[in-house]
């Protein structure tokens, strides 16, 4: 009486079955980003030809280009579906790089004696 289990074969090429992923929505759903994304640069021009102050452009283009980011990074970088580890890392990469500009900043004119600034 030999029974044979057959165990799944680590290197069985997948079906179309196994994947529930659709190419055409997929591709569908990349092709309004890429729309909402040539809209956001089409603003960011448009307000940079504005009649208003610069701080005022500079305002109006960061956040358009926010935007433009969050669809870049949430969709195309697939940021929106990721698990809690990703968040964890890039919350602790960003934390290091804002460390590092305060760290530049806070050392901007702390220079030795005797420094001779040209």
């Amino acid at each position: 009486m030999s029974e044979s289990h057959h165990a799944p074969a680590a290197s069985a090429p997948h079906s179309q079955d196994d994947h529930p992923v659709d190419f055409n929505s997929y591709l569908r759903r990349c092709g309004a980003i890429l729309a909402v994304v040539l809209c956001a640069v089409a603003l960011m021009i448009w307000a940079s030809f504005l009649n208003l102050g610069w701080g005022e452009k500079v305002a109006i283009i960061l956040c358009i280009a926010s935007v433009n980011a969050f669809f870049v990074a949430g969709f195309l970088m697939h940021l929106l579906s990721e698990k809690k580890m990703v968040y964890t890392i890039l919350g602790f990469t960003v934390s290091f790089v804002i460390g590092l500009f305060v760290l530049t900043i806070y050392a901007m004119n702390d220079f030795p004696k005797n420094t001779v600034i040209h």
